[in-house]
């Protein structure tokens, strides 16, 4: 047996990575109903038949190394491949390298410094060149490129002396030990190193046709609509057991659900099915419904960088005036669960004695009266000439979302606070407008973690500020010198109680901060047409079409 210090992801087990669906436990998933569980029909020899995926959002980012939300990893799994992924049972399986690196199978050393990845042979890009290891290096080099616009540089900016051994080997040290890594290379894609020769790696044509090495091509994209992805015939993995998938865009939730239901689409993703329509799609013929929990957090999120965001009494006395229960129970039919933090309930490193939320509409007022926000003559508090008015977005089309912030409005201006609703096109809403900060406050749906590893630098860091020069998605613009040395202390010990103790107490000082105010854990209701096989949650990664190589139809 290791000692406490070494990493336990090091050892080959279930036990390296936390599995946080807690699904089965909860009650919330029946067995087989989402593409597990009743006798089927094995997969076709050969690719057969296509698949519409519906998603509320347009995937716009084609690059899964530029700043993206979750939507666009949708073609990215379809596209790409990183070195090795995590299955819905939070474990590593092996992908482009040939296995998960370890202490036991030499691939790590013990203390966790020098790495040896090992890559399959004969795999090709789509467009025939071989891939290689050349490519890897490439890839963890492009993500530190200072003049690219990188998504995260998180754990890869630990990397140096990495060194092609040959095509189907690498080594590279790590500056220090950093647990969150295997699960950071896990959401990593690699990227052609041919495709960038002597571009700008910001504007090459790859950032608008993509070339992988996954199970799927890209073939056609008509803008607003779908996107159409063709077999990869010569993948090296299983599958692809379907000729053609296509990502069909569907901003309107209703309308979403209606093509489900009418069978326009076949699977219903991203946004899903919205909660009030679940008693009609449990009972819908021909279609597996069920409610599965994922580790996204909804949040109404401020942009801490705007003047009446300022004062942490604002903060506070905005989630006393914000009715979480009421919203959850009226809107979404009681089937989220209420949160005070943004780690899922599910893993082992969440944090439950963080003071509940209270809905105190009169102990806002006091708070605001005491940080001198005085009502004004049109009711609405002001300070210093500034007035407590703000603008909150979210997806356009989102109906609950948007009855959510129509609830919340009322609730604030019961306070004197104005909150104008301003909601824009998703492509809109989750580019440049969220990613560089350029929004008062948003309501959003956030999955924090990479896998299961509790690290959220990429969110939480001081250096994770995009509209500040650094590569992350802290969109808030949240600086807090703790947080910053919390997270280097969880990400670089090893002992399972020291990481625990970071990330408790890390979620403690974001409770007090309220850089965000947090509403709920999703319990989202997921569907396909019956016929349709390999549908299987993952709450270890971001997007439903994780495997969608894997999918066919039995019939």
């Amino acid at each position: 047996m290791a000692d406490d210090h070494t990493p336990s992801w090091f050892r080959p087990s279930r036990r390296r990575v936390l599995t946080l669906m807690g699904a089965s436990a909860a009650g919330l998933v029946a067995p087989g109903l989402l593409g597990r569980g009743a006798a089927f029909a094995a997969p076709p020899s050969e690719p057969t038949g296509q698949v519409i995926i519906g998603f509320s959002q347009e995937p716009t980012v084609f690059n899964p190394h530029m700043p993206h939300i979750e939507v666009d990893e949708g073609i990215h799994f379809s596209i790409f491949d990183p070195l090795f992924i995590v299955d819905e049972k939070g474990e590593f399986q092996p992908a482009l390298a040939t296995e998960v690196p370890s202490v036991e199978n030499g691939g790590i050393s013990k203390d966790g410094l020098h790495w040896k990845i090992k890559l399959r042979d004969g795999v090709k890009w789509h467009d025939g060149e071989p891939f290689t290891a050349e490519d890897v290096k490439f890839t963890i080099e492009l993500l530190v490129n200072p003049d690219f616009k990188s998504w995260r540089r998180d754990g890869h900016e630990l990397v140096e002396n990495m060194t092609v051994v040959s095509p189907t080997e690498l080594t590279f040290d790590l500056k220090s030990p950093y647990a969150p890594y295997p699960s950071i290379l896990a959401a990593t894609f690699i990227v052609p190193k041919h495709a960038f020769k002597d571009i700008d790696p910001n504007n090459a044509p790859f950032n608008n046709a993509p070339i992988g090495t996954g199970p799927f091509k890209w073939a056609e994209r008509m803008a607003g609509d779908h996107i159409t992805l063709d077999a990869n015939k010569d993948y090296f993995g299983k599958g692809p057991y379907l000729e053609r998938v296509i990502y069909k865009y569907i901003p309107d939730l209703t309308v979403l659900y209606t093509q489900f239901k009418t069978g326009d689409i076949d699977v219903v993703g991203l946004q899903w099915i919205t909660p009030d329509k679940y008693a009609e799609a449990k009972d819908l013929p021909g279609k597996s419904v069920a409610v599965v929990p994922a580790a996204t957090v909804e949040s109404l999120s401020f942009n801490m960088g705007r003047p009446q965001f300022q004062d942490p009494k604002v903060r506070q006395a905005l989630y006393y005036a914000l009715d979480k229960q009421t919203i959850i129970d009226a809107l979404y039919y009681g089937l989220p669960t209420p949160t005070e933090t943004f780690m899922p309930q599910q893993s082992a490193y969440y944090n439950a004695d963080l003071p509940k939320h209270e809905y105190d509409p009169e102990k806002a007022k006091s708070l605001l009266d005491e940080a001198g926000w005085k009502p004004g003559g049109d009711g609405i508090r002001e300070k210093d000439g500034v007035k407590l008015a703000f603008t909150n977005s979210t997806t356009a089309g989102n109906h609950i979302r948007e009855q959510a912030q129509q609830f919340i409005q009322q609730s604030f201006k019961d306070i004197g606070v104005d909150m104008s609703i301003s909601n824009l096109p998703p492509a809109v809403m989750w580019g440049e407008y969220w990613m560089m900060s350029k929004f008062d406050s948003v309501v959003v749906g956030i999955n924090f973690l990479t896998g299961s590893d509790p690290d959220v630098s990429n969110y939480l860091a001081p250096t994770s500020i995009p509209a500040k020069g650094g590569a992350g998605q802290n969109t808030w613009q949240y600086e807090n010198e703790e947080v910053g040395k919390l997270l280097k202390q969880g990400g670089s010990t090893f002992v399972t109680e020291e990481r625990k103790a970071a990330y408790v107490k890390l979620q403690e000082v974001v409770r007090k901060d309220l850089p965000f105010l947090p509403m709920f854990q999703y319990a989202t209701v997921r569907g396909h047409k019956d016929g349709v096989e390999g549908v299987v949650p993952n709450v270890n990664v971001r997007i439903d079409s994780w495997d969608v190589g894997t999918w066919y139809w039995d019939k």
